[in-house]
């Protein structure tokens, strides 16, 4: 059964002073947008551990114990493997993702109670509505200006009802700069990616080269934040929501600032 929108004008936000022109200016221009909907993207990251993926769902559905039919969103859910998971247990699930190639993968897999959407995650959504929003596998810190992400941020909070619970997985920034490999060469298939890393303007910066099958040099750019944890407590600080929990990958161990491979965080939304 599909559900319809909710006009955004029709509910009291506090989004109405944003210009959604501004917000959208340089969507062409974005690198995310060309990277994750290419076939090349999924190639490149065609290794990811589906099983490991699987096991944190299952780990953090057991801590979180969500009632029977709580509605849940999935902020920048690319083909909706994570989405899925989540509605297989019987949730009210939405998945949402600014690439259209990627959403038009995930509609196949829509039933009663899971719906795809193309949406930017700056942009507000179903207001005042989900139980509990996640995003995950570093699928934030994506903009070149913080404007952008505190955007986010809001939307993420405007989303959830009072009470509600926001799920972020990040990288560990601490923990990737001990270990940062500025120049490696990954082999997939008759796929040969060349990858350059670097550190500039606050973000980690990926440079992937490669020749495709027609014989045509590409060039991809991934590029995130290097945000921290005081840095996501005082991004969401102004969106009334706070943390309540952390942990340092996916078996939900405590997160340590410096051995942890992730930074996965919880957020608890609470108007005065």
């Amino acid at each position: 059964m599909s559900r319809t929108i909710p006009s955004v004008h029709a509910v009291s936000t506090t989004f109405d002073f944003i210009p959604l022109t501004f917000i959208l200016l340089t969507a062409t221009m974005d690198w995310y947008k060309n990277w994750f909907g290419s076939p090349f993207y999924k190639i490149l990251y065609q290794n990811r551990d589906d099983l490991e993926a699987q096991e944190f769902v299952e780990n953090l559905l057991g801590y979180l114990r969500p009632a029977p039919g709580s509605t849940m969103l999935d902020i920048a859910c690319g083909e909706g493997r994570f989405a899925r998971q989540l509605a297989e247990h019987g949730f009210d699930v939405i998945g949402i993702d600014i690439s259209a190639e990627s959403i038009e993968t995930a509609k196949a897999y829509e039933t009663e109670n899971l719906q795809f959407f193309v949406q930017d995650m700056r942009l507000p959504f179903y207001v005042n509505y989900f139980d509990y929003a996640f995003n995950f596998f570093t699928s934030f810190g994506y903009f070149a200006h913080d404007r952008d992400h505190a955007l986010a941020a809001r939307s993420f909070a405007a989303s959830l009802k009072n009470n509600g619970l926001l799920i972020i997985d990040y990288f560990n920034f601490e923990q990737v700069m001990d270990n940062f490999v500025p120049e490696e060469t990954i082999r997939r298939g008759s796929y040969t990616f060349h990858i350059n890393r670097k550190l500039e303007r606050k973000h980690i910066v990926k440079e992937i080269n490669f020749v495709d099958a027609q014989k045509k040099q590409r060039q991809y750019t991934e590029s995130v934040a290097t945000f921290a944890l005081a840095d996501f407590i005082k991004m969401f600080k102004s969106t009334e929501m706070s943390l309540v929990n952390t942990f340092g990958d996916y078996q939900l161990n405590p997160y340590h600032p410096v051995n942890s491979p992730r930074l996965i965080m919880i957020f608890k939304k609470k108007y005065a």
